[in-house]
Formats: structure tokens, sequence, C-alpha cells
């Protein structure tokens, strides 16, 4: 999983709403590479105070949303349907695509997004670096929107909600202005 091109690394935000009692920072390095879209995502803190889903057999899963997950939400530029990329730290993962905001098409879109990912586990540090595939991003513009995410569960069970940016009073990973990094395709795909 070489990257190309490093776009640059972005800090992710905790909700205000339900931050956590453990100090952590998270961030992600965007990548153009030949097979896709590059997603390095670093959670530093204490992995001791949280819940890490332990590693399985890679593959898709739902609800990875409700432990420690790794998010990428993907639109064509100006377009209102998108894709919802989970990423757990288990290896399980999960591909949805939407209409429009929390309008989820009935087909998954998981045969258009192989198990491309890596896991690190250290004491104080998670990396998790994945690739989207070209053909399973939509790439009906040369550019695109894109919200990076991620929700941290602790090891009392509660969640934070971390994002490039917030647009709610709660925590909204599918709001249109979450998508708040744009992204001109070095060439077509």
């Amino acid at each position: 999983m070489t990257p190309n091109t490093t776009l640059s690394t972005l800090r992710l935000h905790c909700h205000p709403a339900n931050h956590g009692g453990t100090p952590l920072t998270l961030s992600v390095t965007v990548s153009q590479t030949t097979a896709g879209l590059h997603l390095a995502y670093t959670v530093a803190g204490d992995m001791g105070a949280l819940r890490v889903p332990v590693a399985t057999t890679p593959g898709p899963a739902d609800n990875l949303w409700q432990h420690t997950c790794l998010e990428a939400f993907v639109a064509s530029e100006g377009d209102a349907a998108y894709r919802e990329f989970n990423f757990s730290p288990s290896g399980e993962w999960a591909v949805y695509r939407f209409a429009s905001e929390r309008v989820r098409e009935t087909a998954h879109a998981e045969a258009e997004l192989p198990p491309l990912t890596q896991v690190t586990l250290r004491a104080n540090l998670l990396t998790l670096n994945t690739v989207l595939p070209w053909a399973a991003l939509p790439l009906h513009q040369a550019a695109l929107s894109i919200g990076l995410s991620a929700v941290i569960e602790e090891t009392d069970g509660r969640l934070s909600h971390w994002a490039l940016s917030h647009p709610g009073e709660r925590p909204d990973f599918h709001h249109p202005a979450g998508r708040s990094l744009r992204l001109a395709l070095k060439t077509t795909p």
C-alpha cells in the first residue's frame, strides 16, 4: 500500500456532545495511488483505555460503527449520492451506498471493496491503512467530497465521535457538510 502522492495529513476533532475521557489524537493521511484512494488512520493515546475489536477473519460485517471503527464518506463533487466505508481494527469492513442523505440503497457495494486493510496496534498507537479501489468510488466528476470520521469506544462502553468537521449539535457523519475535504483527482482512474 505505498502511496504515489500524499495529499495531506488531517486531524479529526471530537464532537463536544460526547467527548470521551481518554485523551486521544486522531489523524488521517490521504493519498492517491494507482490502485485507489489510500487512507492511513492514526489513533494515538492509551490503547488500554479503549475497546479495540480483536483481529478476526477479514470480511464484510454490519454495525461496525457501534464499536471502535474508522470511516470515510465519499461523494462525487456536487452529487447527493455517496458511499460509506467502515473499517474495524478487527479486519472487518462494510460498504454502503446512499442515494441521498441517509437514503440507503438496498444493494450493498461490498463486492467493490476487497479487504485491503492493514492494522497495527501498540500500547499507545493504533494505525489502520486501507485503499479504497477506484472502482468502489463514485467517480462522476473530476473531484470528490470526502468526510473522514471515527467512532472510538472506551472500556466503560462510552463512545466518542471524531470527524474533520461536525456540522450539527449532535454527531452526524452523514450530513453533506461533513464531507468537507475536496479532492481533485490527479488523473482519471
